[in-house]
């Protein structure tokens, strides 16, 4: 319910903004056209998220003939998640990483990359298809595909913004130059309020599901240092969307106060204090 009603939230404020700042640089008409293009970027991200993010890093869909370790693994774990089977995509990228998406646990997709099986042991992959079904036993899916395309749309409001004000007078000019510095910001803002405090949740809830906390805790090491070392052609408005931030590999100082994921020291942290003796 609290998903439901943050992402109702999301699709509402990019609908206001799209509309102050149309009609700011443009006038009644300005603020028309970009209340209908956001009218339109909320029912592509509503009903059209995952197909795009699936296509944007050219995902291919297996089954069990294509890829039958990964399809039974994620099978019985959804089993054991009591969840509907979700489609099985892998992703043509060395860097290890992995997500989910879709609007609801039905119409659900978890993704892997090529790298991640080639790094990871059988149950360290499992602790992460575990955590990213409890992305979507939790409906974090639909709020974070939409915190995609609203982190796109607000990345176009800063272009619009520079298409339409640039050349005007000085107020216009400063206006402009705000929103390309406050959207990208504004875009992470919004990643960061989604992501955040979830991944924690998921860890806690995708380590039970597998009954393998220490699993995970050790996928989560791995999975850091690979994406600090193989670099990934990624678009930063779904880095939230990763298990690890796709860009680990590009943040240092200042800029760790804006990743999208918590540390992952934290999350190995609190992975290993759900560890039994063993």
């Amino acid at each position: 319910m609290l998903n439901s009603v943050r992402t109702a939230a999301l699709m509402a404020v990019l609908i206001v903004l799209f509309a102050l700042v149309g009609r700011a640089l443009a006038g009644p008409n300005g603020m028309l056209i970009a209340f209908g293009v956001a009218v339109a970027m909320n029912f592509a991200g509503y009903w059209f998220s995952d197909k795009i993010v699936l296509r944007m890093y050219r995902a291919q869909e297996v089954g069990r003939a294509q890829a039958p370790e990964l399809y039974d693994m994620v099978d019985r774990l959804r089993q054991q998640a009591g969840l509907p089977m979700p489609r099985v995509f892998v992703i043509p990228s060395e860097q290890p990483n992995a997500f989910a998406t879709g609007r609801n646990p039905s119409h659900a997709a978890v993704a892997v990359t090529n790298g991640i099986a080639r790094m990871l042991s059988r149950d360290e992959l499992e602790g992460v298809i575990a955590h990213e079904l409890a992305h979507v036993k939790n409906r974090d899916i639909l709020t974070s595909s939409v915190a995609a395309t609203i982190a796109a749309a607000i990345t176009l409001l800063a272009r619009f913004g520079l298409f339409f004000g640039g050349g005007r007078d000085r107020g216009n000019l400063i206006g402009t130059l705000l929103m390309l510095i406050l959207a990208p910001l504004a875009a992470v803002m919004v990643q960061m309020a989604i992501s955040r405090s979830r991944e924690f949740v998921a860890d806690r809830d995708g380590a039970r599901i597998s009954g393998k906390p220490w699993a995970l805790a050790d996928a989560l090491a791995r999975l850091q240092s690979g994406a600090a070392h193989i670099p990934m052609e990624a678009n930063p408005s779904t880095a939230h969307m990763f298990i690890v931030n796709p860009f680990a590999g590009a943040m240092s100082g200042l800029r760790n106060l804006f990743s999208t994921h918590p540390p992952t020291e934290e999350r190995i942290e609190r992975l290993r204090a759900m560890t039994p003796s063993r």
